[in-house]
């Protein structure tokens, strides 16, 4: 099926978003890793995971539109030196997405195309569920302190 050009110049830009995200994430998470935050590099990693798995749903829909999935094109990455930076840069990329989802979906719907339209608000409300991890752990760190916060990272669970 042929898609819009719009929809899928959209739908690589997304695809760029969630591709740089993917490194970003890896990278904080085996940083937390080495610091011996095991509870932070597993929740990190998974949250890595889930977007690798929003690429593989854009792809899927570029393909299925008939477009050319662009993977060679990363946007910056913004690594963490230390946890609570991470925290801030992941929040950002975050609601960048969300921005940009939300202004895919809004194309989607004045194009008419509900199958792209479905597909970005599905991966819209992981990444508002992301936010609000992020953001829930930059409030125990203001509420506890950065040390009792990390402290209670190096526990599984």
């Amino acid at each position: 099926m042929k898609g819009n050009k719009k929809i899928l110049d959209v739908l690589n830009g997304l695809l760029a978003d969630e591709l740089t995200a993917i490194p970003q994430y890896m990278v904080h998470s085996e940083m937390c890793d080495n610091w011996g935050y095991e509870r932070l590099h597993k929740l990190i990693e998974k949250r890595a995971v889930d977007e690798m798995k929003h690429a593989e749903k854009l792809i899927a829909r570029i393909l299925f539109l008939e477009g050319k999935p662009i993977v060679n094109r990363l946007k910056d990455m913004h690594i963490g030196a230390e946890v609570e930076k991470q925290i801030a840069n992941d929040w950002a990329a975050e609601d960048g997405a969300v921005k940009a989802y939300n202004t895919g979906i809004k194309l989607a719907v004045e194009v008419g195309d509900n199958g792209t339209r479905e597909l970005l608000e599905a991966i819209l409300k992981d990444e508002e569920d992301h936010i609000d991890w992020l953001e829930a752990q930059g409030d125990q760190i203001r509420q506890m302190g950065a040390q009792q916060y990390l402290a209670e990272q190096i526990r599984e669970g």
